[in-house]
């Protein structure tokens, strides 16, 4: 679907016009620059290409140098692809938050944030074992049985164990844009949206 690319500045909250508190995120969105046109006769389907971002020009390759240089463009630190676009876009066009308007639904797509290497309880909700006293301090927070030594003699698949959390892509489905500030390139959107602040995140129809 078409979008665009943005980044999480961070909540802020209102009252809306029925006296009702609304808690809202804050995306500065776009403006994107078409970088590449993806076409069925040379890539074998269609799609655009958006960068976003000002990025140092030392801080770049020179194949991506040369990659922002057709387009006509400063170097960018993301870039990502869309498709279904209705309007045709050339390479080194502009898409600003015009393309969406005040009332629709959009799907906003953000990297979680890491928690690193987290226990049971943190990471599944787990209620610990046991109580806490006499002398069972060291098995509150641990996961208790993980399998059947008689049966399987091994860990089944899919058991809920301590690991790694966070860091992973999640797209929040039909959230409300309640304010778009076209001059700021700010998109305000209702709730919540996975990410840090300052982390990109990607904005569809």
């Amino acid at each position: 679907m078409s979008g665009l690319i943005g980044k999480k500045i961070g909540m802020t909250s209102f009252f809306g016009a029925n006296g009702k508190y609304v808690p809202c995120t804050i995306i500065e969105a776009g403006p994107c620059v078409v970088t590449q046109v993806k076409t069925i006769e040379k890539d074998g389907y269609t799609a655009l290409q958006l960068a976003f971002d000002e990025k140092k020009e030392k801080n770049t390759s020179s194949a991506m140098k040369g990659h922002f240089k057709k387009s006509n463009t400063t170097p960018k630190r993301k870039l990502v692809e869309f498709k279904g676009f209705e309007d045709a876009k050339n390479v080194g066009d502009a898409i600003t938050t015009e393309l969406f308007q005040e009332g629709e639904y959009v799907d906003v797509s953000g990297i979680t944030k890491g928690k690193g290497f987290q226990g049971v309880m943190k990471r599944h909700g787990f209620g610990g074992v046991g109580g806490s006293t006499h002398g069972q301090h060291d098995r509150l927070r641990a996961p208790g049985s993980l399998g059947n030594s008689s049966f399987s003699s091994r860990v089944v698949p899919g058991m809920r164990m301590a690991g790694r959390t966070g860091g992973l892509k999640k797209t929040t489905q039909n959230i409300e844009i309640v304010k778009i500030i076209a001059d700021k390139n700010l998109i305000i959107v209702k709730g919540s949206v996975a990410g840090a602040k300052g982390s990109y995140v990607i904005i569809q129809k």
